[in-house]
Formats: C-alpha cells, sequence, structure tokens
C-alpha cells in the first residue's frame, strides 16, 4: 500500500518520545498493521493475532 490507510486507529509506541524515531502499531478487523513513524506513507506490515501474539511474547523475553 502506498498512501497512509486511516481504516485503523494508529498508536505511537511510548518508547518513541517526540523524535519520530519508532513504529506505530493499528488495529484492523482481521489482524495488526505496523508501520514505520518516520515514512507512514510507505504502508505497513499486517500481520494476524496469532503471528502478533509470538512477536509480543518474543519480544517481552
Amino acid at each position: 500500500m502506498t498512501e497512509i490507510d486511516e481504516r485503523a486507529s494508529w498508536r505511537t509506541a511510548s518508547y518513541s518520545m517526540d523524535n519520530n524515531n519508532c513504529v506505530e502499531v493499528g488495529r484492523f478487523p482481521a489482524c495488526t498493521g505496523i508501520r514505520d513513524t518516520k515514512d507512514r506513507g510507505r504502508g505497513h506490515l499486517e500481520i494476524g493475532p496469532t503471528a502478533w501474539c509470538e512477536l509480543l511474547s518474543t519480544l517481552k523475553r
């Protein structure tokens, strides 16, 4: 996708601290979207609920 997708409610990571150097997470009906805060217009990655839970579990280790 090459344009900003407004279907999701995007949320910036709390660790980004106004430097716009982080990621945003968006909730879609059947998946989670992840995009770069520096270049939102380049699109996003969509992952399903199982993959999202596995990603979070891995990051928390």
